[in-house]
Formats: C-alpha cells, structure tokens, sequence
C-alpha cells in the first residue's frame, strides 16, 4: 500500500514538474513573440506621437526605406551575406541629425526589426543589430570630429559580434567566416556610410550637425567671417565675447553649446552694411547718431536684422542659424531711441511699437540664451566700476526686464534655468572684468 502511495506521489511530482517546464517554455516563447512586436509598437508610437513632427516623421521614413532597399537588394541580388547589411547608421545617421537619443532608440528598433522581417532572419538577428544601433548612438552623441565616427563603427563591430556570441554560444569553425567577421566589418561600413551620406542628408533635411557647425565657426575660411572682421572689428569682438558668454550659459544649463557658439558668430552680420553706425565700430569719431532723426537712427538700427538675413541668405546660412539673426533681440524696446524721441516730441505721442524690433520673439532655448548674452554684455561694458556686486546688479536687473517685458514667453526655458543663466553671466563677466595688478613704470622705479 505504501509502495503504491510513493508511485502515484512521485508520477504526480514528475507530472508537475513537467507541466512546469512546458508553461515555462511557452511563457518563453510567448515572450519572444510578443516582446518584439510590443516594443515595435512602442517604438512607433514614441516616434509619431511624442518625439517627431510630421516634417521629421517623412525624413525619418526615408532613411527607413533607404535601408530596406539596400537588405533587399543585397539579399536578392548579391551573395553578400545579411550580416553585412548597415543597419546602425540609420541610428548613427538619426543622432547625428536630430540629436535626440530616445529617437535614435525608437529608430534602432524599428530598423532592426523591419530588417529582420525583409531578410526573413529571426530574432537573435533583430537583437544583434538592436543593440549595435543603440551603442552607436551613445557613442557618436556629440561627436565632433570624424575619428569619432571610425572608433565608433569598431566599437559597434565588437558589439555585435559579443551579441551574436551570447546568442550562438555554440559556433562551428565555418560560423566565423559566414557570421562573426561579417558582423565586426559590419560597425566600419557603417562608419563609413554615415561619413559619405551625412552632408547629404544635412542638405537634403535642412539639419545641422556639429561637424558643420565647426566649419560655420572657422574664421580663417569662412568669408562672412573674414569680412565682420575687417570691415566691422568691434562688431567681430563683440560676437567673439558673446560666443564664450552665451556658450558658457548654454552648457550650464545643458542646451547645444556648439550651435550657441556659432549662432554668436553670425547673429550681426547685418551691421555689415553700415558698421560706423553702431557705437562698437565708431572708435574715436563722432557718433553717427548725431546728426540724425530718432525716427532715422531708429530705421538704421532695426535694419540691421533685415539686412542680416538677406546677407545669410544670399550665402547659403541655414535656418538655425538665420533664427539666431532674427530672435536676438526678439522684439524688444530701442530704449535710447526712444527716449530721445518722446525728449524730442515736444509732448507729441510717441508710438512704441516703432521702435520695437520686428521679432519674433525667441523660440528655443539658445537663441532666448542669445538674447539675454546680447543684453547682458552691451550693459556691462558700459559700467564704470566692474565689480562682481555691480555685474551681477546689471545682470539682474537685465534679465528681469526680458523675462517681464514677455521676450521669453515663447521659448523652453524654466525659471530655474533663467537663474543658473544669470550667475554663469555673473560669473564670466566678473573673470573678464577682474582687477588687475598695477605694475610701476621705469620712471617711478
């Protein structure tokens, strides 16, 4: 009786444990069917509805639809092996233009699995370059030279290669020919993909990426550059300190320094047309503004965004660029113009909305950066005792006025960060100011 109790007992145990493994094993495969399609979902809906425009949503479909040409064509029309495919420089590519990491992420996915689908692999396929798209993402994130992008495809090759190994732990001789040194190749043609078709989906997409940005800030090559310099200096060093200031803020709070930077560059390019009217500029003669009319000086100084983005224009500057010429001063008061109009009206309205700029108002966080550094520097030059109490008095006080006059209604930026953005002010203004040590001269030794 016993021996028939302890049968039936250990028959029930070994029933369990096998029904254990079998819901186990359909769990497992229920997860890897379901996984990737939930993640594909989630990877669309994260593109279309929270990180994309439309405008970018078609950009973006190019780019998908440029690398399932190249699956099908390799698969059906050459003998190279799919391993080969350079599915990461879409992510790489995504990065690179849009600078935004969760959407290289939905991109990486999304082009792994509509590759794998195309090429009809399985599911250590689609994972493999999943992951390779989203290291090469981290890895050329803010990459500023081309090296980057080289080490970034050998480091992606590596990748791959350790994530085919964990999902082939098994391999035979023959596999290391047919899937490993494809898959190492694989990071470099990337690499090397992105390096040739960058500058064309930059032109093609109306995008800046950093590398461009770095060419944009070369004053030795760039024309408009070279012309600011001779023919408007004050101007140039003007934009040379706004560059550091505004740069500076920028990385404080964690905005595109690079694109600030240049922004600086070129956002006064305007006063080309007529330098010696801008006090910058006058050096030792009489001030222009003399011998004018308000209402002319006015005309002369609201020009100078008109004529910025003409100049701009004319030599192929892109939009971000043109937006920092238009938004620096948003559509701020020509105080001093204005002063000296209603002083002499003879107690005749004065109409403030002519002597506002013409805007509009900033739209992002650099260029509302821009503006405040624009504000910030002509004040503070202007002060007879540079100390750090009297900077950051000025600074204050300058940026309250933008933030109560509404220049900064129709831009991203919190009240925490406009606060960090005045003590780095402070902070820089108070270095380039600092006192310095009065060294005798021969006759006093």
């Amino acid at each position: 009786m016993n021996e028939m109790i302890r049968t039936k007992t250990s028959r029930l145990i070994t029933a369990g444990v096998v029904l254990l493994l079998l819901l186990g094993y359909c769990a497992l495969a229920g997860l890897s069917l379901f996984l990737p399609f939930f993640l594909l979902f989630y990877s669309f809906h994260l593109m279309l509805f929270k990180r994309a425009t439309g405008q970018r949503i078609l950009h973006l479909s190019l780019l998908l639809a440029l690398i399932v040409f190249a699956a099908t064509a390799m698969t059906e029309y050459s003998r190279f092996s799919p391993y080969y495919i350079p599915v990461s420089a879409v992510a790489m590519l995504t990065i690179l233009l849009f600078n935004d990491l969760q959407l290289a992420f939905s991109m990486s996915f999304i082009t792994s699995a509509v590759v794998t689908l195309t090429v009809g692999a399985g599911v250590d396929f689609m994972l493999t370059f999943f992951v390779g798209g989203l290291v090469s993402a981290y890895a050329i994130k803010d990459a500023r030279t081309r090296g980057t992008l080289l080490r970034a495809g050998v480091i992606i090759g590596v990748v791959q290669v350790a994530g085919f190994l964990l999902f082939h732990p098994a391999l035979s001789s023959a596999a290391y020919g047919h899937e490993i040194k494809p898959l190492f190749i694989n990071g470099l043609v990337s690499a090397l993909v992105v390096l040739g078709a960058l500058k064309i989906f930059e032109y093609l997409f109306g995008e800046l990426t950093n590398f461009s940005l770095l060419e944009l800030s070369d004053s030795i090559n760039q024309p408009l550059l070279k012309r600011l310099a001779f023919e408007a200096p004050g101007t140039y060093h003007h934009s040379l300190i706004l560059s550091n200031l505004a740069g500076a803020a920028a990385d404080a709070i964690g905005a595109n320094v690079l694109l600030v930077r240049v922004g600086a560059y070129y956002h006064d390019i305007g006063k080309l047309e007529k330098p010696h009217y801008f006090t910058e500029n006058q050096m030792m003669a009489d001030n222009k503004h003399d011998d004018l009319e308000p209402s002319m000086s006015r005309l002369v100084i609201l020009n100078h965004i008109k004529e910025g983005v003409s100049i701009a224009e004319a030599h192929g500057l892109n939009e971000k660029i043109i937006d920092f010429i238009r938004q620096h001063h948003g559509t701020s008061l020509i105080h001093f113009f204005y002063q000296r109009a209603l002083t002499g009206s003879g107690g005749a309205e004065v109409n403030e909305e002519n002597y506002r700029y013409p805007g509009p108002k900033p739209q992002t966080r650099e260029t509302a950066i821009m503006m405040l550094a624009d504000a910030v520097e002509g004040a503070t030059r202007s002060l007879d005792e540079h100390t750090q109490p009297k900077i950051d008095e000025v600074v204050r006080r300058i940026v309250n006025n933008k933030f109560i006059d509404g220049q900064l209604d129709e831009c991203a930026l919190t009240l925490r960060e406009i606060d960090i953005i005045s003590k780095t002010f402070t902070k820089v203004l108070s270095a380039m100011y600092h006192v310095r040590v009065k060294y005798p001269d021969a006759a006093q030794k």
